[in-house]
């Protein structure tokens, strides 16, 4: 619970909280904080409805709260709290001093304590445990997840291809994970989960060889132009063959973070025939200044979309070597409207799965949008 620190009381009047959030939740909104305790259901601070998605909470003359002001708002416990876009709690809400009016914007509730509607979780398919790779002779683990209502329908769907598999939906991955099967259900929730994706383990203590196509002074020669066209020539035919996909460039995507966002744009440059929709985060543009070359030397692709995140946390290169990347696509684009490149940067991200995972989903709805 959250710990007290107000001392001040001032006396407000007239003072009203409005509050909006998504249509279609019909439990009652809460107001808690430092001014009742924490209580998460206090009936005095239930918000009054006055619209779809809309709420309001009057004080009354003479009341008194504490400055500043923490608060948050549930829809009557701690299992029903408040959440960010991404399905993460949030801080508390602060107020330094009176205002007349303070407007707040809800994007998200907990439903029973998860973040997610549980129905809405997208099935989990083992492609094959020992998937063949004949350009690397190895094989390879490869899952595929697809729209929770897939067996419903008789539709065709877009298919984005993940690198780094252990990394996306395990709960005992080491080093946390991306959580797209939860992010997925939020998309769905939304009217936005209508793809499929395709994930494949990587190579463990030989990842960073099989995600560069270059030959590195400390790590070797790399097996990356091998990989990408593994996933091309072999993965994606056998994909197109099992599920009822939208085989085109158009709504074909490929995407990673670190050394398997490094992979993304390699494929995306080389494979752009194939791909034409990357999700690259965080990528180890370090590993070699010849992707920079390549993308130079990028073959005008039309209908392309390129979604780039970086956090300005990771290192001190690593925005200003995305800022690089982004010009150089944009220029590659000429003036095509049809060559889109997007750059979302977060001054406080860090290199962790766990933020992969929160940008993933506005990653997804901007490469996947129609039209």
């Amino acid at each position: 619970m959250p710990q007290e620190k107000a001392t001040l009381l001032l006396p407000v009047t007239g003072m009203s909280l409005e509050m909006s959030t998504l249509a279609g939740d019909d439990r009652p909104v809460y107001l808690t904080g430092n001014f009742n305790g924490w209580s998460v259901a206090d009936e005095r601070f239930r918000l009054e409805k006055v619209g779809e998605g809309h709420f309001v909470l009057r004080f009354p003359p003479g009341t008194s709260l504490p400055f500043p002001f923490e608060y948050k708002y549930t829809r009557g416990s701690w299992d029903s709290e408040e959440l960010d876009g991404a399905g993460n709690a949030v801080n508390n809400r602060i107020v330094k001093h009176i205002h007349q009016a303070v407007r707040d914007y809800v994007p998200r509730w907990r439903i029973d304590g998860r973040s997610y509607k549980e129905e809405l979780l997208p099935e989990r398919v083992l492609l094959d445990e020992m998937f063949s790779i004949p350009q690397l002779r190895r094989h390879r683990k490869v899952q595929v997840l697809l729209p929770w209502d897939y067996h419903a329908s008789h539709r065709r769907y877009p298919v984005l291809y993940l690198q780094d598999g252990q990394n996306l939906f395990d709960e005992h991955a080491p080093f946390g994970n991306w959580g797209i099967d939860r992010q997925m259900a939020f998309l769905a929730e939304r009217g936005l989960g209508d793809v499929i994706i395709v994930t494949v383990d990587h190579a463990s203590h030989e990842r960073i060889l099989e995600y560069s196509p270059y030959t590195h002074p400390r790590f070797g020669k790399g097996r990356g132009n091998q990989y990408v066209k593994f996933k091309a020539q072999t993965l994606k035919p056998r994909i197109d063959k099992a599920f009822r996909t939208l085989p085109s460039r158009t709504h074909t995507g490929i995407g990673g973070s670190s050394m398997g966002g490094f992979i993304s744009a390699y494929a995306g440059l080389k494979q752009s025939a194939t791909f034409g929709r990357m999700m690259i985060f965080s990528p180890s543009l370090w590993v070699s200044p010849k992707i920079f070359d390549d993308v130079i030397r990028y073959v005008r692709p039309g209908d392309s979309r390129w979604y780039l995140y970086a956090g300005g946390c990771e290192s001190r290169e690593m925005v200003p070597s995305m800022r690089r990347l982004h010009d150089l696509l944009m220029h590659s684009g000429g003036q095509d409207p049809r060559f889109q490149v997007h750059l979302s940067t977060d001054p406080r991200g860090r290199h962790h799965e766990a933020r992969w995972g929160e940008e993933f989903p506005k990653a997804v709805e901007w490469l996947m949008a129609q039209g």
